[in-house]
């Protein structure tokens, strides 16, 4: 019997790079959770999908001779791929190229226009386009985005604005009920960086590229990301013209996102909500990030990490459980590959694995192979019992506050529990022993039964090794096998015959993995570590560039951004001044003398108020940056 409707969704991702593991985790978290609420007996959506407009993705699409929907459909087919990998168990991928959500966010944007929450404007400010995100020049940090660290550019165009600023108080409300957005830390954020300071109304259009939807009330314009993209969580569901499953299944339950897109789903997304009264979710929950070395993952750092390499060589099911059992969900995470291995072999090998081999082999080994009901107690059997038949509760407790690793650590005391009744009653001190047989019969039964109720409640988070443990226990998928059957001890039938099979998870040499998975991972970026060539110019279009030497006379910091350098530059007869962000990969000193290749000819610019005249030819990679350097008279022209 079904237990209600329970409707969550991940973040719809941004398919201009490859996913690395830190998306992973929020996928994992979310499958878990959906899986755990079927077995529970809910009717679960799980929503999951790709936000494809916007001016990052046409420029990606472009840089790579592609039009945007072609660049798409091979990311997107690509991303699938890795949700199979991963067997995440969504129940709907949503595009918002698909054409039902197209025709759906125009109908959303035209309910907030024809509400008079929408209205035509002038947008002059600054804008990063990794992030799709507008910032005034008090919120930039040290001339940069605040999120991403990356440079902004200046933009001034005409646009339609969002009366974000209307549903301030409720907003206030709403992130102050303590339920709504979780962890509350994240609350007291959002309340004192933008709710506190006052709410700007939102630009919510864009004229100055073409990637996207068009406004229905101006075809000048196009849909701006984020109304487009927040309004997947309703479109999927058939809002505003098929409304069958979103009456069902409306509001959301939980909103998983990354910390660094709250913003967007507790402010924005809410306000878009009221401006259409409809209901909100229930929930947003902002979990932390996967660091590597202390930083955020991030393609151009050279730090991702490819979950597809750690399932060729652990398991899906064993890399599943390392992201939601190593992590406190709702904080940041310091990913590393020693403190994987040895997660693996002290929970996965050690606890479960051993304990499933051994009992298995004892079962074999004392009795045949054959279970046989207990006839006698022995004095450890009721702890074990009772521990294993109200854990269940305390997990389900648990996975309804999104705490992922204490509900597995729950299990994990079941485990850890299971093993010390081998020692405490000692099977292989019985068996020696004619007159203790029902003891020993009792024993290998309770030890069964132990692991069956562990083997359902691990389930949503590791369906294989479950499905591994039934093999092995003789017992077939169906009513010993259901959340429910958790919560009863000595279900296992009479005359249920084991099997012996290889070791669940064999234990792992760190020192000698950890050189294997450094080369496997090497290996990879190496192939992938060529760009693409850009689309191809003509020779008329190369001469438009005026490409010089200049040698650096003068270097000294930008006195309103740590990341950019003011260089003083000497080119034959002229003095030119540029402004370049690697302040970090360079010392000012060791920059005097250096001949570079600039391009000469670039319109100047204003950076944080100071000139620049001109642009640096450089080389990124994963080590930082490279100038381009040369050894012959400044001035001269690079042909």
């Amino acid at each position: 019997m079904s237990r209600g409707k329970y409707y969550l969704t991940t973040p719809i991702y941004y398919p201009s790079d490859k996913l690395h593991i830190g998306h992973t985790y929020t996928t994992v978290a979310a499958d878990a959770l959906a899986r755990f609420k079927r077995a529970a007996g809910y009717d679960v959506m799980f929503l999951t999908g790709t936000d494809e407009h916007g001016q990052k993705i046409e420029k990606v699409a472009q840089e790579k001779g592609l039009k945007p929907k072609e660049y798409l459909d091979g990311m997107i087919e690509d991303i699938k791929k890795l949700w199979a990998t991963m067997e995440i168990s969504y129940d709907q991928f949503i595009r918002t190229t698909d054409e039902d959500h197209e025709k759906r966010v125009q109908a959303i944007a035209q309910k907030m226009y024809d509400k008079g929450d929408i209205y035509k404007g002038h947008y002059e400010g600054w804008y990063c386009t990794p992030c799709e995100s507008f910032w005034t020049e008090a919120q930039l940090s040290d001339g940069c985005c605040p999120d991403c660290g990356r440079p902004v550019e200046k933009t001034q165009e005409e646009a339609y604005f969002f009366k974000l600023s209307k549903y301030q108080d409720r907003l206030r409300d709403l992130l102050s009920n303590g339920e709504f957005l979780l962890p509350e830390s994240r609350a007291k954020e959002m309340i004192s960086n933008f709710i506190d300071p006052g709410l700007d109304d939102l630009c919510i259009t864009r004229t100055s590229f073409d990637w996207g939807i068009k406004a229905p009330f101006d075809e000048k314009h196009i849909i701006y990301v984020w109304l487009d993209a927040l309004s997947n969580y309703i479109t999927a569901l058939g809002y505003p013209d098929s409304p069958e499953k979103y009456e069902k299944f409306w509001p959301a339950d939980v909103h998983l996102v990354g910390k660094e897109i709250v913003r967007f789903h507790t402010i924005i997304w809410p306000a878009m909500l009221m401006s259409l009264e409809q209901p909100l979710p229930k929930m947003v929950f902002g979990h932390g990030w996967l660091l590597f070395d202390g930083g955020k993952m991030s393609k151009s750092k050279g730090n991702v990490v490819d979950p597809v390499v750690l399932i060729e060589r652990y398991g899906v099911d064993a890399l599943k459980y390392f992201l939601l059992r190593e992590y406190s969900f709702g904080h940041d995470g310091n990913f590393n590959n020693e403190v994987l291995l040895n997660r693996l072999n002290s929970d996965l090998a050690n606890d479960l694995g051993n304990l499933v081999s051994r009992t298995v082999a004892m079962v074999l080994k004392y009795n045949g192979g054959v279970l046989e009901l207990p006839k006698v107690k022995t004095e450890f059997d009721d702890s074990l019992s009772e521990l294993a038949v109200s854990t269940g509760a305390a997990v389900e407790e648990r996975m309804d506050r999104l705490d992922f690793g204490n509900a597995l650590e729950s299990i994990w005391k079941v485990v850890r529990r299971t093993n010390k009744y081998i020692d405490e009653t000692m099977p292989w001190v019985l068996a020696k022993d004619e007159d203790q047989k029902d003891k020993l019969n009792s024993v290998l039964y309770n030890l069964s039964e132990s692991i069956r109720i562990i083997s359902v409640m691990i389930k949503p988070f590791m369906p294989h090794t479950a499905a591994k443990i039934w093999d092995q226990l003789g017992i077939v998928e169906g009513e010993s096998t259901t959340w429910e059957s958790a919560a009863t001890f000595g279900i296992i039938k009479e005359g249920t015959k084991v099997k012996k099979a290889p070791p669940l998870f064999p234990r792992i040499d760190v020192s000698k993995e950890l050189d294997a998975l450094s080369a496997a991972t090497a290996q990879e970026d190496e192939e992938e570590a060529s760009e693409p060539y850009k689309p191809e110019i003509t020779l008329d279009d190369f001469e438009k560039l005026d490409l010089r030497v200049a040698e650096i006379v003068k270097a000294e910091k930008h006195p309103k951004a740590d990341k950019l350098l003011v260089l003083q530059l000497k080119l034959g007869q002229e003095t030119r001044q540029i402004v370049s962000g690697i302040a970090k990969d360079f010392k000012c000193e060791d920059l005097i003398g250096k001949k570079i290749v600039i391009i000469a000819n670039l319109k100047p610019v204003k950076l944080r108020g100071v000139e620049s005249n001109g642009m640096l030819l450089a080389a990124d990679d994963a080590q930082g940056i490279g100038l381009v350097t040369v050894d012959v008279a400044d001035g001269s022209l690079v042909r």
